[in-house]
């Protein structure tokens, strides 16, 4: 599957192309000595069924806006199957005025969490930026389990290189499609970097070879 280009190619171009075999075997077992587990997969439609088999019929199911969830079909495969209770789509019929501490309550710890994550280092570390903040808090701690489809081409040396990959290709390609679909802006207003998780089998990636969101 073909990656987005960010505005400026030139800027963009090492963040933009999926990650030597070397490169990717150091960072899965880096991601596994920090107790986070990970099943690789060779493509978007590999990574669905994959992610579908982890999920229990019935489960409690949120996700955020997510591009790597939205090309892969498993946004769509969550909202509209009626295998899951999806969280998203039972918050868009809510009254945001009214019912938001409800809402703020029902997203925070959902059984399972899925989405993605803006870099992945080779050291192990899992780094995510939002404008909101909303899945933040269920990847850190509030989720039962978390399920993150992360292509290799998010696969980055260290921290430094992770937030640089965030400013310089994730957040111009992210301001574009929230303008695109919300009319505003967005921005990298809180991050958050998992360096390990506390909790056996709680988060999982699953790793797909091919380039999926940005």
């Amino acid at each position: 599957m073909s990656e987005v280009q960010p505005l400026n190619s030139t800027l963009g171009r090492g963040f933009a192309a999926s990650a030597e075999e070397t490169r990717v075997v150091r960072a899965v077992a880096a991601l596994e000595a920090n107790g986070i587990t990970v099943l690789r997969v060779a493509n978007a439609a590999e990574a669905k069924r994959m992610v579908l088999d982890l999920i229990p019929a019935g489960s409690q199911v949120h996700h955020g806006a997510s591009q790597s969830l939205e090309a892969s079909g498993i946004a769509e495969e969550i909202e509209s199957s009626g295998r899951y209770e999806s969280l998203r789509s039972r918050v868009f019929g809510m009254d945001r005025a009214t019912q938001a501490d409800e809402i703020r309550r029902l997203t925070a710890s959902p059984d399972v969490m899925l989405g993605s994550v803006h870099a992945v280092t080779e050291t192990g570390s899992l780094v995510t930026a939002s404008a909101s903040g909303s899945q933040l808090g269920p990847y850190a701690s509030g989720a039962g389990k978390v399920i993150l489809v992360v292509g290799t081409q998010k696969i980055v040396p260290d921290l430094e290189d992770a937030l640089r990959r965030i400013d310089e290709y994730a957040f111009p390609l992210e301001d574009v499609r929230a303008q695109a679909a919300y009319g505003v802006h967005s921005g990298v207003n809180k991050v958050l970097i998992i360096n390990r998780e506390w909790t056996p089998d709680r988060i999982t990636v699953v790793l797909c070879d091919d380039a999926l969101g940005f």
